[in-house]
């Protein structure tokens, strides 16, 4: 019974986290000079049971991101996603591409051209096409995965020319950083390349997705324009790995 009524009081918690961020997220749209409908809310489910992701699906939220293909699988059954976009945003290995092209609405973690072009064979395979996000490492940190913002015009370019594949936005994890100012300069960063190379014109290209700012820092990114934000521990708390 105290499993039971601990179980109830955070399915509670999360539905009131999914309020306040979305009320949150509505108030830097606005701030941004854009409406609170032209920033995505997603709900990222790393670790997170089913029963849970299932009570923030109940507040209205349509995207759930995955890290892990394997994790995504063995949820999936479990979970109400009539109406839901289904997201893989962690680093997807070549050997994993099989599993879930199709499985998945979109893949945000494009980090190199030899995946893009696991994902464009494997799609092209099943008749599909697949959007992705071209993942950029702003910080240029060895710890994280995506293209350096040195050459990637041409390695946009040269995955844009792969069938089956719709280069639909950009992606970024950004360095940690415990500043307002340093997290917006970022996200500025991010969003001026993302502008830059969007004004080219190229083949099967259409950007409209800067997919920036997590649980910490969601709303620098929505200021300095980001499209969509991927929101876990501030509506789920804290990870438990297991």
């Amino acid at each position: 019974m105290e499993e039971s009524s601990s179980t109830l009081l955070q399915i509670e918690t999360v539905k009131e986290n999914c309020k306040v961020i979305r009320e949150n997220i509505a108030e830097a749209a606005i701030k941004s000079g854009r409406k609170p409908e032209d920033v995505r809310f997603m709900a990222v489910t790393k670790t997170v049971e089913p029963i849970f992701i299932n009570a923030a699906l109940e507040t209205g939220i349509d995207l759930i991101g995955e890290n892990r293909v394997q994790e995504f699988l063995a949820k999936e059954p479990e979970l109400h996603l009539e109406g839901v976009e289904k997201h893989l945003i962690g680093h997807l290995q070549k050997n994993k591409v099989r599993q879930i092209v199709g499985k998945v609405d979109m893949i945000e973690s494009v980090d190199s051209v030899e995946l893009a072009a696991e994902i464009s064979k494997r799609s092209k395979t099943a008749g599909i096409t697949t959007p992705v996000l071209i993942e950029v490492n702003i910080g240029e940190e060895e710890s994280k995965f995506g293209f350096s913002a040195d050459g990637l015009e041409e390695k946009i370019l040269e995955i844009s020319e792969m069938p089956a594949l719709e280069v639909k936005g950009m992606m970024t994890i950004p360095p940690i950083c415990e500043k307002s100012e340093q997290m917006r300069q970022n996200f500025s960063k991010m969003r001026q390349i993302y502008i830059d190379i969007n004004s080219k014109i190229f083949n099967n290209i259409n950007m409209d997705i800067l997919s920036m700012g997590m649980s910490a820092d969601y709303t620098e990114a929505i200021l300095e324009g980001s499209t969509l934000v991927r929101v876990g521990s501030a509506i789920f708390g804290p990870r438990i790995y297991r």
